[in-house]
This record gives structure tokens, sequence and C-alpha cells, in this order.
């Protein structure tokens, strides 16, 4: 691989709002810092959306709604595709941006701008499916039904995967003859207003807008009259709250929401390939900050000791905090300084509830490199009970919760026993377990002797308070259409 681009020439010249085909100064002149997790270190100031803003990046996004719509869908799907070929262009600086601005090693980050295309190249490829039905009735009528684009669509993405989401989560909507309006995670905006900057010259003015703001931008897009659909990955409080906002137009909504994701090893797993996956799953390399992150292990009785000495050996040569840019590094801090204490205070709760802490729990010390940065050990607990909080809420950190399990009922109950449906792992080598197993377990998309792999076309999302509707599928297309049926007399 060629070197990577050196982070000034990287960051994006604009840190203003782009709509409309242009940028734009913030009306209430507000800028506010963003920055590198890696040492705790002011980045720059970005511009932030507020009510005004967002008001008037909605109106050139309905007006060229209109255009937009009416583009022939094969068209739709070339400037799709050319905007795949771009990111594709600019994979590397995208994934340094990512690496300085969440924290994540930019060696994984490499592989996001990647996702983002071939998101935009299959959507491209779905749009022929954008097709009515006719319906036979009776000799003197014919039916037909057409689907239709929303409008103006809000896109909400986290901070974890900016670009990836940035890129990918315009595919659907745009495909669907949509114009989209992105707010970027506020802790991390620069790959964001990178990519508007790499794609202004791509797409219709007003088809693509991305808006960097908080809260109040939020609420905004939740709650515009003209915004026909709303959609988040975040928090579950997050989803709630734009849920409320968004009931008083009814607009739909598509959630994907937090996790506390169970992995279940029965006993006939195969310990290798179980180690490496209660290790991976886990999500060190980005300190656990994902929505999938399998936080809850079950390991049986009858190889629970074995297996979690090996998981802790495996982490602690698998996983070392270092510096985000340099592609050496296998793990990054959390996003901020807040979620660092955060972090630290379920750690310290376990601790108390009498968990057993066998790997981590500190802010590791001794490496210049990272000093002042927001890094946590890898941590895993063990002797976790249901009861402990560890046990119950989603941390969004490097900590791990492994429980030992015997009765195939009471384990299935615990592993329910949450208000959280994402993702679930098994692991087992007899299929009838597995496929007995999975209609018991609540989650929306299940791996059987592997983890966190998305596949394009396979419907992932949540059960529960984990989220609404699906994506990465044909469904998710269809969801920012709506039908209208035809009716016309023969007679």
């Amino acid at each position: 691989m060629a070197a990577l681009p050196s982070i000034q020439d990287s960051l994006p010249s604009h840190k203003e709002l782009f709509y409309n085909g242009q940028w734009h100064a913030p009306l209430s002149k507000e800028y506010r810092e963003t920055f590198n997790p890696g040492n705790g270190s002011v980045i720059d100031l970005v511009a932030q959306a507020g009510a005004r803003d967002v008001d008037a990046a909605v109106e050139a996004a309905h007006q060229a709604f209109a255009g937009w719509r009416s583009t022939p869908p094969a068209q739709r799907a070339a400037y799709l595709r050319k905007a795949a070929d771009v990111i594709r262009q600019h994979a590397e600086e995208l994934a340094l941006l990512d690496a300085f601005n969440t924290g994540n090693p930019v060696a994984e980050m490499l592989s996001d701008a990647k996702v983002a295309a071939a998101n935009l190249d299959y959507f491209a490829g779905l749009t022929p499916m954008l097709r009515g039905e006719t319906i036979p009735q009776s000799d003197d009528t014919f039916h037909y039904t057409l689907r239709e684009p929303l409008g103006v669509v809000a896109r909400i993405i986290a901070f974890n995967h900016p670009a990836m989401f940035a890129g990918g989560k315009m595919a659907a909507p745009l495909a669907a003859g949509n114009t989209v309006v992105i707010k970027p995670p506020d802790q991390a905006p620069l790959s964001c207003l990178r990519l508007a900057e790499i794609l202004s010259d791509v797409f219709p003015p007003g088809v693509l807008n991305i808006l960097p703001g908080g809260v109040e931008c939020g609420k905004a897009l939740s709650t515009h009259p003209l915004v026909s659909k709303v959609t988040l990955i975040g928090s579950v409080p997050t989803g709630k709250a734009i849920q409320r906002a968004a009931a008083d137009t009814l607009k739909p909504t598509l959630f994907e929401l937090g996790g506390k994701n169970t992995l279940l090893a029965f006993p006939d797993a195969d310990i290798d390939i179980l180690v490496e996956g209660v290790a991976r799953g886990m999500n060190f390399t980005w300190a656990g900050q994902s929505c999938g992150s399998t936080s809850r292990v079950f390991l049986h009785e009858s190889h629970h000791d074995e297996v979690l000495q090996r998981v802790c050996d495996y982490v602690k040569t698998h996983y070392t905090p270092g510096v985000p840019t340099d592609m050496s590094t296998t793990m990054g801090p959390v996003i901020s300084k807040a979620a660092q204490e955060r972090v630290l205070s379920y750690i310290e709760s376990a601790k108390q509830e009498g968990a057993e802490l066998v790997l981590g729990g500190k802010v590791p010390a001794g490496i210049p490199e990272i000093e002042g940065g927001y890094f946590i050990e890898p941590t895993i607990f063990a002797n976790v009970q249901p009861h402990m909080r560890i046990a119950r809420e989603e941390i969004f950190g490097p900590v791990m919760s492994v429980f030992k399990w015997s009765d195939e009922d009471e384990v299935i109950r615990q592993v329910n026993a949450t208000p959280y449906g994402l993702t679930a792992t098994i692991y087992t080598q007899n299929m009838a377990t597995a496929h007995r197993t999975v209609p018991k377990i609540e989650a929306g998309f299940i791996w059987v002797n592997q983890v966190g792999r998305h596949f394009l076309g396979i419907p992932f999302g949540g059960v529960k308070e984990s989220g609404t509707g699906r994506e990465e599928c044909l469904d998710e297309l269809l969801s920012f259409t709506q039908t209208k049926s035809v009716n016309v007399s023969l007679r």
C-alpha cells in the first residue's frame, strides 16, 4: 500500500455548512471545537447548524427534490456510481481523518470508505427494483401502483464510523429519488466535511447536504415539516428523543440504536474458533465503541476457565493502545473525556458490585505517545451477575462481561433479560443446536460461529429498543418510498 497522505493535506478546507451545492457560514456564527481523542488536543473549530440553518438547508433540498425525483433511475444510479468512485479515490485521506478525529486506528478505518462505496454501488444496482405492480380486479377496471420517493430525508449518523456511515447511508434514499440532509456526529465531523468537498461536483445542488451541528440541529431536522423521514444511528435515548420530536409531523423513522449483545457458547463449541470470536466480537480495536459489540459472553461451565484464560492471553497480545494515525496501532481511545470518565465509572461499579476484574480496568500508563488521550485498557470481568450495571446497561467502551452457565433454559432467559436486541452470536458445532436456539434469542441479527460481519443484501437491524427497520438490503431502499395506487375505469 502507498504511504498515507499527511494529516494536513487531508483536512477539509471548509469547516462550514454545505447545502444547495455551496458552503455557508452558520447564521448564529456559532463554531465548536473538535478534538483529537488520541491526545486530547483541539483540532479546529467547526460550524454549528442552528434551526435557521436547518430551515435553509431543508428548503434547498426540498427545491432540489422535484428535479432529482424526475431523474431517470438509471441516471441516478450513474450519479451514485460516480460518487462511489470518488470515495474510493480518497479512501486513505478519509481513513486518516477518521483516525485523527475519532481515535479509531487508521489501519482498520481504511476499509470504511470501501464499505461506503460498496453501498453506493449496491443501491445503484437496485434502482430497477423501484417499480410498481399491476393488479387484476375486473374487466372494466385497471389497477396499478407506483413506487415514489418520500421527499427530503434526514440522516443522523454516529461517531464511530463517520465516513462509512455518511457515504453509505446516503445511498438508499438517493437511489430512491429523495434528497438528503446528513448531520455528522458532533464529536467527529471532519471526514463528513471532506466528503462534502469531494462530492460537491457529483450531485446537482441541493441533492446532498451536510450540516454539522449538535442537539439543536438534530431536533430541527426531526421536527421540520419538509423533512419526510428521519433516521438515526445512535443511542437509545437519542432515538427516543427523535421519535418524540418526529411525532408531531408523523414522520416515519429508521433507527439503528444501542446493543447489549450476547455471545453464547455451547459445550461443543470449537475452542480455538471460540477464543478468537470472543476477543474479536468485543471490538476492542475501536475501544468497544460499536453497537454490535458482543459485550456479554456466556461460557458453559465445561470450558469457562480455559476459554477465559485464553481470551485474556489473546487480548493482551492483539490489542495495545497506541497513536490512532499510526498503521501499527491495534486499539484506539474512546471518543471523549466524558466517555472515558463514564466507562471508568462502570468499571468501578462492577468492582463494587462484586464482579471479578481479570484484565485491564485502568487508563494505560507509561506510553508517552498517547499521554492526554482518552484511552482505557481492554477490560474483562468474570463472575458477572445479571443484576449488575455492567450486565444490564450499554457501556459503549472496552468492557466485556463474562458469565458462567450450565442450564440452557436459564441462560436463554438471561440472554433475553435486556431491553436491547441488536445482534447475538452462537458458537456450537451442532447445527441442530444452532437452529433450535436462533428463534429463542431476541435479536435482529444472529451470527453462528463468527462475529461482526455485515453482508450487503442481508437485512441488518434490531428488535426491542435496539431499533426499527432494516438496512443494507432491498428493504432499506423500499423504506424510502411510498406506494401510490391508481384505478382506471375502462368503461
